[in-house]
């Protein structure tokens, strides 16, 4: 028996693809056909991405009538916003000194890149 690891938000995100599907679907419930309309590959190709998707937890699926409809639940994401949250910190502090040493250098009459 194979190994396969469990799949996570970080997994479904890393690929192109499966972002543009959860683009796609975030404000919309879209049939399967629908959504292969939206990507040059097979609709197969798509299954398999919305596969991964569900099995994060990030797309339910809902049946109705011989249709199967995607739904994204996008609360999974917040992983991804708590694992970020230090590095928001970090830029925003950065950017902050920045514009602290840019307001400076207008202060004083310099421009940025200028060197006397």
């Amino acid at each position: 028996m194979a190994y396969q690891a469990r799949r996570d938000v970080f997994q479904a995100i890393a690929d192109p693809t499966r972002r543009g599907i959860l683009n796609l679907i975030a404000g919309q419930h879209l049939n399967l056909n629908a959504i292969a309309e939206n990507f040059d590959m097979s609709r197969p190709a798509i299954s398999q991405h919305i596969k991964i998707l569900t099995e994060c937890g990030l797309v339910l699926i809902k049946k109705q009538g011989r249709e199967r409809y995607c739904e994204a639940r996008l609360q999974q994401l917040s992983a991804v916003a708590d694992w970020m949250k230090p590095f928001r910190k970090y830029w925003t502090e950065s950017f902050d000194s920045l514009d602290h040493l840019l307001n400076e250098m207008q202060a004083k009459g310099k421009k940025p890149g200028k060197r006397k």
